[in-house]
């Protein structure tokens, strides 16, 4: 038998490019990888819509107490603020001290200020400590780091955007995007377009 073509038998024909198949794998994957950013960024976004109401970052409190009169030349030794703040209960470790009146002594702890009232030895103390987890999520939120996490935070928006795009394709037919999921798309558009129309 020859090389005749004619005997190579019936060509195969190509399959066509399975776009949704792939639409689907991508759709999946990345949203798997993108998950816990989504939990970070949703999470710090209720928690920053709501500043005006509370601090997301930090824990203020206030509170009044006693540490006796004293002098103000006193309280330039480290030694005797330090006793001063340990008997009263707080933090001794402090940076330093500022004469913010004549009648007032102000304490700059690591974690907040003590103002004391020298004739009195009554003392105002205001502590700020962070919000646990919240205030790390708001850090990476707000992209406090800059650098190179702001090509992180970039590229986690464009696949978050990619997620959704690819969303509207995962089903086909009555339950798709030119099925029911129109209707949910329109909704969905509605929302931003009436804000506006209320807010600006």
């Amino acid at each position: 038998m020859g090389d005749d073509p004619g005997d190579a038998g019936p060509t195969r024909r190509a399959r066509p490019f399975q776009w949704r198949r792939w639409n689907n794998v991508l759709h999946r994957d990345i949203g798997y990888s993108i998950f816990v950013l989504t939990f970070v960024y949703a999470i710090s976004g209720v928690a920053v819509n709501h500043s005006h109401q509370w601090n997301p970052n930090y824990v203020v409190t206030h509170r009044m107490v006693q540490l006796g009169p004293v002098q103000a030349e006193a309280l330039q030794d480290r030694q005797v603020v330090e006793g001063l703040l340990a008997g009263a209960g707080l933090p001794s470790d402090h940076r330093t001290t500022f004469r913010t009146d004549p009648q007032t002594v102000r304490i700059f702890l690591e974690e907040g200020t003590v103002d004391v009232d020298l004739a009195t030895g009554e003392a105002r103390v205001e502590l700020v400590r962070n919000r646990r987890l919240l205030y790390e999520l708001n850090f990476l939120h707000l992209n406090t780091p800059k650098q190179l996490w702001t090509w992180v935070a970039d590229l986690y928006a464009l696949l978050l955007a990619f997620v959704a795009l690819t969303g509207l394709f995962v089903r086909k037919g009555d339950k798709g995007l030119f099925g029911r999921g129109k209707w949910f798309v329109a909704l969905g558009l509605a929302v931003p377009v009436v804000a506006l129309i209320v807010y600006l």
